[in-house]
């Protein structure tokens, strides 16, 4: 509701009768007793004697839609005729009119809606009955000149409310020439009738300074005087100043009150704050419940920082355990505000399920609104999200615009991403120089990660001592800032990794600082080093140490070296029924040999209870992924039908797989069977005995 729709809709005070009291009373009477047509003849009877009470109150009967339809433009006309006579309450509204303009209905028959059903009664057109109903128009537009006149006569009149709001119209150049003299008289002139919106006023002019000199001290006085009349808006002023202790004593105690007077009117920045100091407990008891209800009650007004800070209080949990649910409610409806912050965590919760269920289109759509409101980690992610096609159609152009976005917001993982597109020509021209740019950029943001990136890319380059020096330098850097994944890389270049001579030696420190950092890769490569008999470092035991925290960290090349480990007695007590535990750990994450080499120990009855039927199903998975040797065993299973249905078809199609990849046995197994006129083949050897698990598990230790 507009401030003038709301000084409309009050009851005017009734001007003073004076000598024409008896002659006004019966009109008085008529419309106190709801009898508006008989108090409108009255009035217009007394109109026509020069009253200018009486034009007031017939412009209040169209302005208050009261025995005549409502029409704004009406109550102008007649309000016009009283202020030309020197009513003040005439113009004063009058004033308020023409500064912020009005609909000719201010009740509940507009008149578009009238003026049709009126039409419709008299057989006239619409146009005709709205000329004839509202002769004067169905609005009043806007007219700050006309504003400035009449306020300022209602004002010369020692009109409380218009002297405020004409200090506003000097304060604020509207209608005349701004003047901040002018409006600190008016206000003056206002305050001294002890009005509480001119006090507010005055403080305003102080606090701020607008035309006399910032004056705190002042400005709590007059916020005051209007704070005691319950002015609300200088009631959380004063709040502020007192929290605060400007231009007052510091008193949280007091600021509370304040705060809590204007809440109990509703308004939101009083609950808000009045919400935090009960979340704090800074001038008012602790007290969880009754700050969550101030907050709800501000945010349920839409005021974004309430909506914030119950999105916070949910997701932080204060004193209490998170609701992340009631958090993602909060963000999403600060998100829709405009709150860029919250968009990008709206997107985050999207992506990850937390709060909400997982949407990945939603998780697009937030991030690429907060990339769009400048937010640079939504602006990277939006950008793996068209990298990926994830939530929105793959669009490499867009994820480079975005990427140049973060990029240019200082995120080093962005400029990193630009260096790898451009160094392999992923969805963008091949451009090397364009890829060291941006590599050496993120480099030099001191950006561990972005460090290591850059140095691969040197490294990758054609071979250079220049480029091998930089990278070893850069790669040191990253390793000694703690990131070990450049311990790891700077230990495969002195393994000779990416040529050069090889140090073994040079490389176990930082294959170590890595491998103690708990980077499993790191790990794997220490056990595989002192294994290795050829590294000058050969140590089964040290090598078992090493892979053994890969293996528990779930690295499957590591697992299974632990089970030829396990199952040969090196570095390691023999222990067949480890080794057959860490072979199917390995196998359940696709490592092939580990799948045929617990098919073989299933098989057999190796460190577990026989079980031909899962050896067959191991056999079959190392088969699909294309082990010649476990093809032949699969097949040597189907044609004897051990563990499966016999097969003999399918047996063959097998056998014909491995020989394609050369495999004796296959080959030999097919001629027997072409050579045997009823089909029957007895294979030469048990099934997977033709390789000894030990013996296979030995020759794949660098599988």
């Amino acid at each position: 509701m507009t401030a003038l729709t709301r000084s409309l809709l009050q009851w005017l005070r009734p001007a003073s009768l004076g000598a024409d009291e008896r002659r006004l009373g019966a009109a008085e009477a008529a419309f106190e007793r709801g009898h508006y047509l008989e108090a409108l003849k009255l009035w217009k009877r007394d109109s026509q004697h020069g009253d200018a009470e009486a034009d007031y109150r017939i412009g209040m009967l169209y302005a208050k839609n009261k025995g005549v339809l409502g029409s704004i433009p009406d109550a102008v006309v007649w309000y016009e005729r009283a202020a030309r006579r020197g009513h003040v309450e005439a113009q004063y509204q009058l004033g308020l009119i023409y500064l912020y303009g009005a609909n000719a209905s201010l009740g509940p028959n507009r008149p578009e809606t009238w003026r049709q059903s009126s039409a419709a009664r008299l057989g006239y057109t619409a146009s005709n009955v709205h000329h004839l109903v509202f002769p004067h128009g169905t609005s009043v537009a806007k007219d700050i000149s006309a504003a400035f006149r009449w306020i300022s006569a209602a004002a010369e009149a020692d009109k409380a409310e218009a002297q405020t709001i004409l200090g506003n119209l000097y304060s604020e150049g509207q209608g005349c020439t701004k003047d901040f003299a002018a409006a600190l008289r008016w206000y003056q002139a206002a305050a001294d009738q002890k009005f509480a919106p001119a006090e507010f006023a005055l403080g305003d002019v102080y606090y701020q300074g607008r035309g006399v000199p910032v004056d705190f001290a002042q400005a709590a006085i007059w916020y005051g005087k209007a704070a005691a009349q319950v002015h609300v808006r200088a009631q959380i002023a004063l709040a502020f100043m007192t929290l605060k202790g400007a231009g007052i004593s510091e008193d949280p105690a007091e600021a509370a009150r304040l705060f809590q007077s204007a809440a109990a009117h509703d308004d939101p920045i009083a609950l808000y704050n009045i919400g935090l100091l009960r979340l704090s407990g800074k001038g008012v008891a602790k007290h969880l419940d009754r700050a969550e209800t101030a907050l709800r009650k501000a945010a349920r007004k839409d005021y974004l920082p309430a909506i914030q800070a119950l999105a916070e209080f949910y997701s932080h949990g204060t004193d209490a355990e998170p609701d992340l649910r009631e958090a993602a409610v909060w963000y999403e409806k600060a998100a829709e505000r405009g709150d860029v912050q919250a968009q990008f965590f709206v997107g985050r919760f999207y992506a990850t399920g937390v709060g909400v269920s997982p949407n990945i289109r939603q998780a697009a759509k937030w991030f690429e609104r907060a990339a769009e409101n400048g937010h640079a980690t939504a602006a990277f992610n939006v950008a793996i999200f068209y990298l990926n096609g994830s939530g929105v159609q793959r669009n490499v152009e867009a994820a480079i615009k975005w990427f140049e976005r973060a990029a240019d917001g200082g995120i080093s993982a962005a400029q990193v991403q630009l260096g790898k597109l451009y160094s392999t020509g992923a969805g963008v021209p091949k451009d090397q120089e364009m890829a060291s740019e941006w590599l050496s950029k993120a480099a030099g943001s001191g950006d561990p990660d972005a460090k290591t990136a850059y140095a691969l890319f040197l490294l990758h380059q054609e071979a250079s001592d220049e480029n091998v020096a930089r990278a070893r330098a850069l790669l040191a850097e990253a390793a000694e800032a703690g990131h070990p994944p450049a311990a790891l890389q700077l230990g495969g270049l002195y393994m000779g990794k990416f040529g050069g001579a090889a140090d073994m030696q040079g490389a176990i420190p930082w294959l170590t600082r890595a491998a103690d950092a708990g980077h499993v890769e790191a790990q794997y490569l220490l056990g595989l080093l002192h294994l290795d008999p050829k590294s000058g470092m050969a140590n089964a035991q040290t090598a078992s140490s090493w892979m053994a925290k890969a293996a528990r960290a779930g690295h499957a090349a590591a697992q299974f070296q632990l089970a030829v480990m396990y199952c040969t007695g090196n570095g390691v007590g023999l222990d067949l029924a480890e080794g057959v535990n860490w072979y199917e750990a390995a196998a359940q994450q696709g490592h092939t040999v580990a799948q045929y080499n617990l098919a073989v120990m299933l098989g057999k009855g190796q460190g577990r209870e026989a079980d031909v039927a899962k050896a067959t199903e191991w056999f079959q998975k190392a088969a699909e992924r294309g082990m010649a040797e476990a093809q032949v065993a699969l097949g040597d299973a189907l044609m004897a039908g051990r563990g499966t249905a016999q097969d003999r078809d399918a047996a063959v199609n097998w056998y014909q797989y491995a020989a394609r990849q050369r495999n004796e046995a296959a080959v030999r197994r097919l001629q027997s069977i072409g050579a045997t006129r009823d089909g029957a083949f007895t294979p030469e050897t048990e099934l997977g005995a033709s390789v000894p698990c030990a013996e296979r598990s030995a020759q794949c230790t660098n599988e």
